[in-house]
């Protein structure tokens, strides 16, 4: 069954009651070694979605269950966090798209320029194929405009124990856990 951007509503849950259970669950978990995730794209421009209620593209009130970050055309996209490749799909919603499982997380790249055929994603020389692990920061697309999208952006979504998790709020929490850098005049 593919992971589109309206997985929470085949759930039955509703944007309130997912924005709910999502803020009860803490983002620094017993198992913090998801600090060493990589932000997944290369070539950043801009937040232009966040994670919760939103007016959506068609104009009407919905949950947006990841993070849309816009970036060029054809920019590279790098997994958040080493796993295995779980599943690959093309939908009208999600477009194509890729989902990687990390332990009890997963995370859903969509959005994607390439193509899906069967268990394989391509996209220009790269090559994923479903079982094959992947190590936190390796290219595993490049930014699309298939699916319900605007302009080129990847939205990023993650969920850990099938509970839908802020990729804001991880970011943030990756920024405070990480050592400052001292700029030298």
């Amino acid at each position: 069954m593919p992971w589109a951007c309206s997985k929470a509503s085949r759930l039955g849950l509703t944007g309130l009651a997912l924005l709910a259970l999502v803020a009860s669950t803490p983002v620094a978990l017993a198992d913090q070694s998801w600090r060493q995730g990589v932000f997944p794209v290369a070539r950043f421009l801009a937040y232009t979605s966040p994670f919760g209620g939103r007016i959506g593209p068609d104009g009407i009130q919905e949950h947006h269950g990841g993070l849309d970050i816009a970036a060029p055309l054809g920019s590279p996209i790098l997994s958040w966090w080493g796993g295995v490749v779980e599943s690959m799909f093309s939908d009208g919603r999600c477009g194509l798209g890729v989902l990687i499982r990390s332990g009890d997380y997963r995370h859903l790249y969509c959005h994607l320029a390439g193509q899906v055929s069967g268990r394989t994603y391509t996209s220009g020389r790269l090559r994923l194929v479903v079982g094959q692990p992947v190590r936190g920061g390796q290219l595993i697309g490049h930014v699309g405009m298939s699916g319900r999208s605007t302009g080129p952006h990847l939205h990023w979504a993650i969920s850990h124990r099938g509970r839908w998790l802020d990729p804001a709020a991880i970011l943030r929490a990756m920024a405070r856990s990480r050592p400052s850098r001292q700029v030298r005049p």
